[in-house]
Parts: C-alpha cells; structure tokens; sequence
C-alpha cells in the first residue's frame, strides 16, 4: 500500500474496549433513509457537508458520533425541527475519503439515546446527550420466551419465503437470549419504513418492542406468502405461455417445411384475399386490416377472437362495390303498377312522378315516399313493383314491436354474438350497395307504455280523409338509396 492509501484510510480495531465511557456531548450525523439499531453494523456513504466535519470531528477524538434519522429524506440540509430526537450512538470502525469528495464510513451501533441540547448547529451539528438504558434481566418469563420463539419462527419464515434463509442465520437468531437485542436485530432487517423503524426504536420497554416487532413480523409473513403466491402463478403463467408459443411456432415451421400454412395463417390469408376481393373504400379497409392484425396477435380460443372473426365476416361480406344498374321506362313502370294494382290512380301517378325524377336527375338525392293506410291496401307490393320496375333488389325491413334501437343501429362489439343492424342486414342479404328498402310498420317502432305519438299523429291524419270506420291504419316508408 502506497503513502496516498495510508494517508486516506483510516483503520480502527474493531473490538471495543469495555471501559470505554460515550461522552455526552458528541458531533450528531443525520441520516436519510435509515434508522440505526443498537449492535447494528452499516456502512455510510456521506457527501454533506457537515456529516463529513461530523464524521473527521469523531475520529480526531474517540470515535464516537450520534446518528439520528431526520423526518423527510428529501430535505437537504436539515434543521433540529426537521430532526427525530432519539438515536443511536454509534463507533466508527472505518473511514475511507473517495476520490469525488464523500466519505465512506462503517458504524456500528452501540447504545440509544436522546437530544437534550444543540450545542452547536454552523459548520457541525454538536449536541448533548442522554443516555437510555434499558433493563435487562436473566431471568425471562415464559411470555417473553414465547414472544421471542414466535419472532424467530416469523424471522424464518421470512427469510425462506425470500431465499435468504440460511444455517449460520438460524444459529444467531438463537443465540440472543435478550429480547430487546433481538427486537434490534430483527428490526434492522426488516424492510420498514422510516416512520415504522423510529417508532419501534423509541419504545424504551424491550418486551413491549418485541411484541411491536413481532407485529410488524406477522404483516411482513402476509405480504411475503402473498407475494411468494403471485410470482408463483406468474411463473406459472409464464411459463404455460412459453410452452404453448414454443409449440405453436415449431407446427408452424414444421408447415412451412412441408410447404403448407397451418391453420391460423390460412385463416389470416383466407382473410386477406377476403378483404382484397371486397373492394372497400380506404377507411372500411383500414380498419379491417387493423382488427385482421388484432386477429393474427390473439389467442385463436379467447372469446374476443370470436368477435373480431365476426366483425370480419360481416366486413368481407357487404356488397362494397356491387350495385344494380337502374332500368326505367315510364310506360314498362306504368304496365307493372297497372298489372298488379286496381285502381289507386293518385298513387301511381305520384310514383310515377318520382321514377320519372330519378331518370332526370339520377344523383339526385330523392325523397322517402310514405304510404300510409289500412292493412292489406298494397302498400307492400307497391313498393315491391318501383323495385321491378327499377330493376332493383328489394328488400322489406318490419319495424313492428322493435324496443331496443342496437336492433336497428346494430349492437356494440364489446358484447359477445353483437350482429349490425336491420339496414346492414338487408344490404347483405340483397347483395347490392342500392336495393330498395320497404320500412314496414314504422307506426308501431317504439310503442311502449309512454305511448306512441307517432301512430297518434297518423291516425288523426287518416281520419281527416277517410270514413269514420276506418280507424285501423299502418304506415310504411320506401327509400331508394343511390
């Protein structure tokens, strides 16, 4: 070792000398995040300014410095407000000055004690103080011999939840036969918090501090056994996972080498072609490729994966780009209508007025037509024959006892089985972009017990123009969509 080690490490002896007396007036240390138990052994790295003048004050003289916890870590330079008033006097074995400035210290613990005064607060805390002894005695009684076998079954358990457990540990659990000592040294092993660790270092009675440890003991035994039962079913799950990823990619390799797709690549290509085929404009595409990629990452057995399949099926399904070309001829129209209808000449002269509209203005945005009237009139095979004469699908959608509007509107897909809407349905089931819809019954859609102001209106309507004994009236609306 060089003069530059010799000259930076101080070495002590670490055995202490038995009458050795602890001044009263010592330099005090704070200290963040650490509460120092008496026998406690605990190397310190110090930075502050005055816990490094605290720490060269003790070993110009004999070794010895009170270490005292302050109240919040986060305060810099604290003040004796900010200070808890009971501590540790503690020797320091060893000092090493580091190369940044700090120091690094090793303490140990030797007897508790309490701030009577500050005799010194600038450059070095310096404070009075007193001495607690604790009382100790050979005798133990069979409650304190319990309460002491009942912590080292705690402090075992403990450590073997955590892997720490070891023989040399069991033998010096056992071979403290004070209970304040053991409290102490249990204490200081224990992850506590600050406020938790000063609280048992302040109780004087060493029964009633081992009875306070071995209840901090049992909380720790729960939250230990907990946690030990979590990474268990994690590790569990883990590895469940593992294994079955492991397997699905060697069947899908072994596919790959065979030149085949197993089962849920083909179902994603099947998918794919799906899609490509369908012709969607950019945003349906978009987000069916989106939900096509949730698909591929999810478990093929979980129950959302049914619902995305479901979503997809209905995507791939509609009639995106597959219409009807419309075919009107006025006097065809004319002879449909006549053919399958007496009579009702203002009807068909109002639908022939809005054919004769569509083949003037074909993107025009048309009105809905309403036919209103008793049931078995023609209302339905009225719209049946602008159909025909249009050469379009047609598709009648009854509306009578509908409650919930999802059954139009279609249901959310956070429910398992949801299915789109009627008008969704009908647009599959007719397998073209523009059918002709017939919305049948529209005067029963949402009669419940708050009434129908919808059937109320259209039967003082229907009153206004026909007899008196035709009360019973249905009402029906036709849309032919672009």
């Amino acid at each position: 070792m060089g003069e530059t080690d010799k000259d930076d490490l101080i070495s002590i002896i670490e055995e202490d000398d038995p009458e050795a007396t602890i001044p009263m007036v010592l330099p005090m240390m704070p200290v963040r995040d650490v509460v120092i138990f008496t026998d406690m052994l605990l190397p310190l790295f110090v930075g502050r300014e005055k816990s490094v003048n605290a720490i060269e004050e003790a070993i110009a003289k004999d070794r010895y410095l009170f270490v005292v916890t302050q109240k919040d870590p986060g305060v810099e330079n604290p003040g004796p407000e900010e200070i808890y008033q009971l501590g540790t006097v503690s020797r320091i074995l060893r000092m090493l000055k580091l190369p940044d400035g700090r120091v690094k210290a090793l303490v140990q613990g030797i007897a508790k004690a309490r701030i009577v005064k500050y005799v010194r607060k600038r450059s070095v805390f310096r404070v009075r103080i007193e001495l607690i002894e604790e009382p100790e005695s050979d005798d133990i009684d069979i409650e304190s011999e319990a309460l002491m076998r009942n912590v080292r079954e705690y402090s075992e358990k403990i450590l073997t939840l955590r892997g720490e457990y070891t023989s040399e540990v069991g033998s010096i659990l056992t071979s403290i036969d004070q209970p304040g000592r053991l409290a102490d040294l249990v204490a200081s092993n224990l992850r506590l918090k600050i406020d938790e660790a000063q609280a048992v270092i302040e109780i004087i009675d060493p029964f009633q501090r081992l009875k306070k440890v071995n209840d901090l003991l049992f909380r720790e035994v729960e939250l230990s056994a907990m946690q030990a039962k979590i990474q268990s079913e994690v590790k569990d799950e883990i590895s469940k996972s593992q294994k079955d990823y492991f397997l699905r990619e060697q069947v899908r390799a072994i596919h790959r080498e065979l030149g085949e797709l197993d089962e849920r690549s083909q179902e994603v290509e099947e998918y794919k072609g799906k899609i490509k085929r369908a012709r969607m404009p950019q945003a349906a595409k978009a987000e069916a490729d989106k939900q096509l990629r949730r698909l591929e990452q999810m478990h093929p057995d979980s129950a959302e994966s049914s619902v995305v399949r479901t979503y997809l099926d209905w995507m791939v399904e509609l009639p995106w780009s597959k219409s009807t070309t419309d075919v009107i001829d006025i006097k065809k129209a004319k002879s449909v209508l006549d053919q399958d209808h007496f009579g009702l000449e203002r009807i068909k002269d109002r639908i022939l007025e809005f054919l004769s509209v569509r083949k003037l203005n074909a993107n025009t945005k048309g009105p809905i037509l309403c036919f209103v009237g008793p049931p078995g009139v023609g209302k339905t095979s009225l719209g049946r024959a602008i159909a025909n004469a249009m050469k379009r699908k047609f598709i009648r959608i009854s509306l009578g006892g509908i409650r919930d509007e999802a059954e139009i509107r279609g249901h959310r897909r956070t429910y398992i089985g949801a299915l789109p809407g009627r008008i969704i349905q009908g647009l599959k089931q007719a397998g073209s972009n523009n059918p002709v819809f017939m919305m049948d019954e529209i005067d029963k859609l949402g009669a419940d017990f708050r009434g129908d102001p919808h059937r109320r209106c259209w039967r003082r309507w229907i009153r206004s123009r026909t007899p008196s004994s035709a009360t019973t009236t249905s009402t029906s609306a036709l849309i032919c969509p672009r």
